[in-house]
C-alpha cells in the first residue's frame, strides 16, 4: 500500500531544497566575483609595484586599494593609477 502523505512530504521537501538552493546560490555568485576581482587587482598592484620600482613609482597594498578594486575590478585599478599620477607628490 502507497503510502501518499510520505510521497507528497518527499517532494515538498525537494520543491523546498530547490528553492533554498536558488536563493543561496546567487549570493554566492556575487562573493565569488568579488573574491576574483579582488585577487586580480592584488596580483595587478603587485605587477604595477613590481615594475614601478624601476620608475619610483607605487600604488599601496591595503584595505582601501583592495576595496576599490574588488568592487570596481580592472576599471577601480586604472582609477587608482590615474589617482597616483594626479596626486604624486615629488
Amino acid at each position: 500500500m502507497i503510502d501518499y502523505g510520505v510521497i507528497l512530504a518527499y517532494g515538498l521537501g525537494l520543491i523546498l531544497l530547490f528553492i533554498l538552493g536558488r536563493i543561496f546560490i546567487v549570493p554566492l555568485k556575487v562573493v565569488l566575483k568579488l573574491v576574483v576581482n579582488a585577487l586580480l587587482g592584488a596580483i595587478s598592484i603587485f605587477l604595477v609595484n613590481w615594475v614601478g620600482g624601476f620608475f619610483g613609482f607605487h600604488i599601496a597594498l591595503n584595505i582601501y586599494t583592495a576595496f576599490i578594486v574588488g568592487t570596481l575590478g580592472i576599471p577601480g585599478f586604472v582609477l587608482l593609477v590615474i589617482l597616483k599620477l594626479i596626486f604624486a607628490i615629488n
